[in-house]
């Protein structure tokens, strides 16, 4: 193998060409999404093996967002750096897009490639993001999941008032410290700006007390969603009134009173990203520490 690019943000080495994955995969049995020592079963473990034997060279992932052991998503986003000459051995010099058939042969079949692009200048996966959407499936049904929805369904066995856990969920949007709802690590800000969060019922015959809650923000911190979605559960089955959420608001440090939903029912579905021309700009906003207003 020939010596791996290094990582880097502002824009892939010389003789590397900077790649964009559009990918989906099922969570249930990765240990997330980073790399994990030990051989842990990870998307990113899973996806630069591969990628490494097609460019003959280790070739680090850039996510859009780590997600935890058990989360799936539809809508997630990579960037990687690969070696020129790879593309050009690959006869995919002029269109990348053609890795989509040579990684389905390769990869197994809960984890999927189905956009490769070259990427705009300035483009970083992760820093370049406007936001990142997520949607929560859960149900109350006494029955459990569907079956074939039962890896991406979570189960909540007691009766919620969606009327309440929407209330809960209007004291929370906006640009807040969610200290209370993160995993803490060491040196990160917790504030963050939380643009949309939406609770519907969306049952039917055959999957009733089905619910989904749609969550955007800038981007999230560790367990955030999954606390957020928690969180309203409480207030919806009536174990906390409808302040409890706002009130979490005024913490300084994860609160052990928020139970965090369980994983199986999060999916990133969407990550948007400015026109072409505003990558870099976007990357350099991303990258500043954020401050209450």
């Amino acid at each position: 193998m020939t010596e791996a690019a290094p990582i880097a943000h502002e824009g892939p080495a010389e003789g590397f060409v900077r790649i964009r994955l559009d990918l989906a995969y099922d969570g249930t049995d990765f240990h997330g999404w980073a790399r994990q020592k030990g051989g842990l079963r990870t998307v990113q473990g899973v996806l630069e093996e591969q990628l490494a034997m097609i460019a003959r060279t280790e070739v680090p992932l850039t996510v859009a967002g780590r997600t935890d052991a058990g989360v799936h998503a539809r809508g997630q986003v990579a960037h990687v750096d690969v070696p020129q000459e790879m593309l050009e051995q690959r006869s995919v010099a002029n269109d990348p897009g053609k890795l989509v058939r040579r990684l389905a042969k390769l990869l197994p079949e809960d984890v999927r490639v189905h956009g490769c692009d070259f990427a705009p200048e300035g483009f970083d996966a992760r820093f370049s993001a406007l936001r990142r959407h997520y949607v929560y499936r859960i149900t109350t049904s006494p029955r459990g999941a569907l079956p074939t929805r039962a890896r991406d369904t979570a189960e909540w066995f007691k009766p919620v008032d969606i009327g309440a856990m929407q209330d809960a969920a209007n004291a929370l949007v906006g640009l807040h410290d969610f200290a209370a709802f993160c995993k803490a690590k060491p040196n990160a800000t917790t504030i963050r700006e939380l643009q949309e969060f939406s609770w519907q019922d969306v049952s039917t015959p055959e999957e009733p007390q089905l619910f989904e809650a749609r969550v955007t923000a800038d981007a999230f911190c560790w367990s955030m969603v999954r606390s957020l979605v928690g969180c309203c559960l409480s207030v919806g089955e009536g174990r906390r009134d409808v302040d409890f959420a706002a009130a979490l608001l005024q913490e300084t440090k994860r609160s052990s009173r928020i139970p965090v939903a369980p994983a199986k029912g999060l999916s990133l579905v969407q990550v948007d990203y400015p026109e072409a021309g505003e990558m870099s700009a976007r990357a350099d906003i991303t990258r500043e520490k954020r401050t209450t207003l």
